[in-house]
């Protein structure tokens, strides 16, 4: 884990980090559906998980802007960007209808990162732990999917004053709408270090981005 400090004083978003760590600490989040028909044709085609090649997809798109990546040293209440973010995947158990955590170590290379996904996918599945660890993994954002349900609109809620900027990303079921496949995500991020125009940004990259994937 590698990072760099953020001098606040000259941090480009500065007066809102302000406001938003001091005055009125909350989080922004944002649910919008996007077009996952190109995605979901490229999964069956190469016989790969849609699933993971989503979450491929996502920390790209996640790691791509400094914005994305940052942090929050509590102890020395410095500010940070990580060099690189990675994502707290989840397998649910139907037996026991319980999650464990899945620690994937994210690569911008398509093979290995789906490889390395893959198997700590399997590996997870030999458990009933719930064995979370932010502390041995801070730079890891939470990624989890909910295909039980193709819902409108989900929120996830903070303690006031816990300033947790790591990425918070859900998605759902995708369904059929107008002959394409639409997906709805769930993007959480504190306001501190984010506003509606970087919330929505993460759905136009991953938009591009899954255009750009499936001409690989």
């Amino acid at each position: 884990m590698s990072y760099r400090v953020i001098d606040k004083n000259s941090y480009y978003r500065r007066g809102v980090f302000r406001h938003f760590t001091e005055d009125c600490k909350c989080s922004t989040s944002m649910t919008a559906r996007i077009d996952v028909t190109d995605l979901v044709a490229f999964s069956k085609q190469t016989n790969t998980k849609f699933y993971l090649n989503f979450l491929y997809i996502l920390s790209k798109v996640l790691n791509s802007r400094e914005d994305y990546r940052m942090g929050w040293l509590w102890q020395t209440e410095e500010l940070i960007c990580y060099d690189v973010i990675h994502p707290t995947q989840y397998v649910f158990h139907e037996d026991t209808e319980t999650c464990t955590p899945v620690y994937t170590e994210y690569c911008e290379d398509y093979e290995t990162f789906y490889a390395r996904a893959l198997e700590d996918l399997e590996r997870a599945k030999q458990t009933r732990d719930y064995g979370l660890d932010m502390a041995a993994h801070p730079n890891w954002f939470d990624a989890s999917c909910i295909p039980w349900l193709s819902y409108d609109s989900l929120h996830v809620e903070l303690p006031d004053g816990y300033l947790y900027f790591m990425p918070i990303v859900n998605w759902g079921r995708y369904r059929e709408e107008n002959g394409r496949l639409l997906m709805p995500v769930s993007v959480r991020l504190n306001h501190a270090i984010a506003d509606g125009y970087l919330v929505a940004k993460v759905f136009l990259l991953l938009q591009q981005e899954i255009a750009r994937f499936v001409k690989r």
